[in-house]
């Protein structure tokens, strides 16, 4: 025991923080990491990025001249756990995201051949529209997204959604009033 200590104390640098190699997880922690994150239900195949995360975070903290923490194991153990608890409510996101677009989708398509045709009109307009302003539509009027959270999604200001859902609803009705739908 005592030696396995010490080859890991002459692997590390001054820190602590960063071992042989550039790692700053030894194997053991990495093995304490991966298994924090299965118990919190971050399937298999997340696991690498989870543990890629927790060295990655490690390594912004020492970088950024904050102390290494004393404990660098239960430290990874602690941000694992963090991790894990984001993984699920991104995963919760998706699935309220993807309940919302199936439920306004079968709203949004009344039956018959009208339906059918504003369907088609509708589609056309949006694949015409540029990227940016077909992204903003589709997260206002389908995933029914409030301004304010489109912003922070897209990393834009409140005003700029405004500005491309108001060019985009004009295309969109112009291109309506065009094939005489509307």
């Amino acid at each position: 025991m005592l030696r396995g200590r010490a080859r890991r104390d002459q692997g590390a640098d001054v820190t602590g923080t960063e071992r042989a190699g550039g790692d700053p997880l030894d194997a053991a922690q990495e093995r304490r990491v991966r298994a924090v994150l299965a118990l919190g239900g971050v399937p298999q195949s997340d696991l690498p990025d989870g543990v890629q995360q927790v060295r990655l975070r490690l390594l912004e903290r020492t970088a950024s001249g904050r102390e290494a923490p004393r404990d660098v194991s239960a430290w990874a153990a602690v941000v694992a756990s963090n991790l894990a608890m984001d993984w699920h409510r991104a995963r919760r996101r998706r699935d309220r995201l993807g309940e919302r677009l199936a439920a306004v989708h079968e709203a949004a398509h009344p039956s018959g051949e009208e339906g059918s045709l504003l369907s088609l009109v509708v589609a056309r307009g949006l694949d015409e529209l540029p990227a940016t302003q077909r992204q903003v539509v589709v997260l206002r009027f389908f995933a029914d997204l409030p301004v304010r959270d489109i912003a922070g999604e897209l990393g834009i200001p409140e005003g700029t959604v405004k500005s491309r859902l108001h060019t985009a609803v004009r295309a969109l009705r112009e291109r309506l009033h065009e094939d005489e739908v509307v």
